[in-house]
């Protein structure tokens, strides 16, 4: 038995198939076992020339009744890892072959992970088949994120899983709001117990996952496309994470929902079902407006949010615009991002236009100054008017600047038909350079400014959230359609972020700070081989090399590596 490839006459198209000789009287015939795949370039001829070898090594171990599946034997290799035998190994390699490879260190350190955090009893004792699934779908999900279609084929490649895409859908069928409520109360019992105290500081914010879709339904709605897909359905995700990026919580929304009506649902489910009454949310402007400040100062809840310092009136656009030189310059410079600060009493009264009812909001305003921010803002915008300048030059054409995004606010038309650069603008734009504001009702005795500007500028790290769950983890598209499926694919999104995350807190406090990406990358080069002899059925086990960051990452959870080869027991 062994893997051909059959070429078309143009050598495009290649088949990969696993075939096996049969002899029929004098003549040998080639019997096709399974069709791999058809291969369009290098790279895909050896994916399937690697998965055919994987299939030819688990057709072989059937064919001569070993009772060990390829998922036996890399759980076995992990369980001797950690249990290793002193003996020395006497054995003539002549007689070894290679029955498997496969990626060991995201199952060990992150399989750690997901057990520590209580996910591996989501779907209970009933469900041991599918709670199984489970684990490795969302091991995939952080080793190579794809649909589930290619989940299981690499599963199967990579990790010596073999699990069927029924079986993946059927598990996604289990996932009711039941066990998705579960999931999330693990996910914030977890921070709490990580930080050992209350979380009294939340970040919150929404984002757009669009699918390959054309069709709308109840939860997939078109609507304002973050990522500019506006012509596909959506769904609006709003994730709850602490101060140091461990998501907590997250509620999924259909994709016409603006994401500012979403911020009082996410409050009240976050007081009632966590118990939390005195945390700060701090969010970008556009979550939360005026109506949801209101709403904070009804309930006694406090936030801080960005200031559109530019959309201000006048009078307040004049006391922001002071010289530099009267704000307060930071002490501690170095435990901050800016060099001077200043803050304004901001308080006003909001009038509900429908109910007529007067709320006070006792507000805030802190502005920073920082001379690299105001390096960078002109360094953008300087490079932005060149751009503008040429365009000018060789583009005279009206419609081509009817947007006024970017820095084409700087234009203005002259003569009725010209287009000009208004250079008192791009003076104006110059004064804001290396200002930022952020607006507060917590009172001034319970936080200073210095603190208020500190607790925002740890903004970035839920922005840091979806950036792994759009880009490291694959959130969208999504190719689901069914809205139970689809929760429960954004429920196995949320685990994995919430386990890559965990783990690189970890690892920062531990060793050095590294991004879920390397810490995957260096996961993935943790394999092993797995040998068989030919005469005795015995099998050893030989560990790639353990590069430094790996190590680290091991030791984080108190795990071993080693590369000493070592006997395979199955005892």
């Amino acid at each position: 038995m062994f893997v051909r490839v059959k070429r078309d006459k143009d050598g495009e198209r290649r088949r990969i198939q696993v075939v096996e000789n049969t002899r029929i009287g004098k003549k040998v015939k080639q019997k096709i076992i399974r069709h791999v795949g058809i291969a369009y370039n290098d790279m895909e001829e050896q994916r399937m020339r690697d998965l055919g070898e994987y299939i030819v090594a688990n057709e072989k171990s059937k064919s001569e009744s070993l009772i060990f599946t390829p998922e036996t034997l890399a759980e076995l290799a992990i369980q001797a890892r950690n249990h290793p035998k002193k003996d020395e190994l006497n054995v003539n390699l002549k007689k070894l072959k290679e029955e498997q490879r496969v990626v060991l260190g995201v199952h060990e350190v992150l399989g750690e992970v997901y057990n520590t955090l209580g996910f591996n009893k989501l779907l209970g004792a009933r469900r041991k088949s599918s709670e199984k699934n489970l684990f490795h779908v969302t091991m995939a999900r952080l080793a190579n994120p794809a649909s589930k279609r290619s989940t299981v084929r690499d599963l199967a490649q990579d990790f010596g899983t073999q699990i069927s895409l029924s079986s993946v859908y059927r598990m996604m069928d289990h996932i009711d709001e039941k066990v998705i409520d579960k999931s999330r109360m693990l996910a914030y019992e977890s921070a709490t117990k990580l930080f050992g105290e209350k979380v009294d500081l939340v970040f919150y914010d929404c984002t757009t996952l669009y699918f390959e879709s054309f069709t709308e339904d109840d939860l997939k709605r078109n609507g304002f496309s973050k990522d500019l897909k506006f012509n596909q359905p959506q769904i609006v995700l709003g994730l709850v994470a602490t101060r140091e990026g461990i998501p907590i919580d997250y509620e999924v929304f259909p994709g016409n929902t603006f994401e500012g009506n979403t911020v009082e649902r996410a409050i009240d489910q976050i007081r009632t079902k966590y118990k939390i009454e005195n945390v700060v949310f701090v969010a970008d402007s556009a979550m939360i407006k005026i109506p949801n400040q209101a709403y904070f100062e009804k309930n006694g809840l406090h936030y801080i949010i960005a200031a559109r310092m530019r959309n201000m009136s006048n009078g307040w656009k004049k006391k922001i615009l002071t010289p530099v030189g009267e704000f307060t310059k930071t002490e501690n410079s170095e435990s901050t991002t800016y060099d001077k600060i200043r803050e304004w009493d901001y308080s006003g009264t909001w009038k509900n236009p429908e109910t007529k009812e007067k709320v006070d909001l006792s507000r805030r305003l802190v502005v920073t100054y920082s001379e690299k921010r105001a390096r960078k803002d002109k360094h953008d915008r300087d490079k932005g008017v060149v751009k503008l300048r040429k365009k000018l030059k060789d583009n005279k054409n009206l419609k081509s600047y009817l947007s006024n995004s970017g820095y084409k606010r700087f234009l203005e038309v002259e003569n009725d038909t010209d287009l000009v650069l208004n250079e008192e603008k791009i003076e104006q734009a110059a004064r804001w350079d290396g200002l930022h504001g952020v607006i507060t009702n917590i009172p001034i005795g319970n936080m200073n400014m210095e603190d208020v500007a500190n607790r925002y500028r740890d903004q970035w790290q839920i922005e840091e959230c979806f950036r792994i769950s759009k880009h490291d983890l694959r959130m969208r598209p999504i190719f689901h359609w069914n809205p139970q499926r689809v929760r429960a694919h954004i429920m196995i999104c949320f685990v994995a972020l919430v386990c890559i995350r965990h783990l690189a807190y970890r690892v920062k406090l531990r060793y050095e700070p590294m991004s879920s990406a390397r810490i995957i990358r260096e996961l993935k080069t943790i394999q092993a081989s797995i040998l068989r002899h030919q005469e005795t059925n015995a099998r050893y086990v030989i560990p790639s090399s353990v590069s430094k960051d790996a190590k680290n990452i091991y030791r984080t959870m108190a795990l071993k590596t080693g590369t000493t080869p070592y006997e395979l027991s199955t005892d």
